[in-house]
């Protein structure tokens, strides 16, 4: 009976008595660890007292199998609660928020910064798992540009691809939802990838800058979100996007460089060469990248644009703006010619030197 009442006692400390964490406690469980390994791992991080009554308690319950994961544990529970918890794989997620206009160097910060790995181990993934747009992109020197802005969850037992995948599928979703891609029922009847047609009855695409032939829909995509990462970093303000868009589609058509200042930042990014802010002397940057030195768009996007980014450059205004310039309250001023532009540029420096 002595025995009996001991044991019951051990038992009702060991797992009925709550175990209070010392503050924000982390718990890694891998794929693979046995019930005693989880156990250890519990008791070592003080969210148990016994790793024998774990191990007693998960038996004599029958429980079911216990998720692998990442958990928190921050306020008291006994053990029970605790298995019940693995079993159903209350794991912790980790959130990581992709604003529109993030380069993928800025979503690497944000990974790493998260708890998720290096920013090194995703910018790997990022600038080399191309597999992943392939069908859609085959041109896309990287995933910069498909890596769609939003708020995700992440696990730490996600791998940096998995995130990636996440990205990527998220801008599938909204590319399809705006007509930029078909959905599956319309790929093509050989399987292959889906087409993107000019001026098609569906309205998947509206402007023939973006589709210069019947079948160019993957050239067409990537043009498309090309632009639409010029126009993002251009301006955050979404009803000015399509005027932005119709100004580099312009000059696009006359074959006037873009002089597109992001496009030297995402140079300089690209080489590991910037240093928060640009020169005159940066103008005359070397790379394919630039587009003062190089007409026409550059190899591929220089972020992440957004959905109302990705309609404008599908639908840009009419118009016959050439130039446009900041206006020192957030916006911007258009010009038909260099002579408004000038003034223009005089008109915002002396807003700034008031301010």
């Amino acid at each position: 009976m002595i025995a009996v009442l001991a044991a019951a006692g051990w038992f009702y400390w060991a797992a009925l008595i709550p175990v209070e964490p010392a503050g924000q406690t982390f718990v890694m469980l891998r794929p693979g660890y046995s019930t005693r390994h989880i156990a250890a791992a519990l008791k070592s991080s003080g969210v148990i007292r016994s790793e024998q009554a774990f191990v007693l308690w998960h038996y004599l319950h029958n429980g079911r199998s216990l998720k692998a994961g990442e958990y928190l544990f921050e306020k008291p529970a006994n053990l029970i609660h605790l298995e019940k918890r693995l079993e159903h794989g209350d794991v912790y997620f980790r959130t990581v928020v992709v604003p529109e206009g993030f380069t993928m160097f800025d979503i690497a910060r944000a990974i790493e910064a998260a708890g998720l790995g290096t920013a090194e181990d995703f910018l790997k993934v990022a600038q080399s798992d191309t597999a992943l747009v392939n069908d859609i992109a085959p041109n896309a020197p990287s995933l910069e540009g498909y890596l769609f802005p939003e708020t995700y969850e992440f696990s730490r037992m996600m791998s940096m691809q998995e995130m990636a995948a996440a990205m990527v599928k998220q801008f599938r979703q909204v590319a399809r939802q705006i007509g930029l891609i078909p959905s599956p029922a319309s790929e093509s009847p050989d399987g292959g990838p889906p087409k993107i047609l000019a001026n098609s009855s569906k309205g998947t695409v509206e402007s023939t800058y973006l589709i210069p032939t019947p079948e160019a829909g993957s050239i067409g995509l990537d043009r498309t979100v090309t632009m639409a990462s010029i126009i993002e970093k251009e301006t955050s303000v979404a009803e000015e996007r399509p005027m932005v868009a119709s100004v580099y589609y312009n000059r696009l058509a006359k074959n006037i460089a873009l002089d597109a200042d992001p496009s030297i930042i995402y140079a300089e990014l690209l080489a590991g060469t910037y240093q928060g802010s640009l020169h005159h002397a940066d103008m005359q940057f070397s790379s394919s990248y630039n587009t003062y030195k190089h007409s026409g768009l550059p190899p591929g996007p220089i972020a992440n644009p957004g959905k109302s980014s990705l309609e404008a450059a599908m639908r840009p205004a009419q118009t016959d703006y050439y130039y446009f310039v900041a206006d020192a309250q957030g916006h911007h001023r258009f010009a038909r010619t260099i002579d408004e532009h000038n003034k223009n540029v005089v008109a915002y420096r002396r807003a700034m030197r008031k301010e």
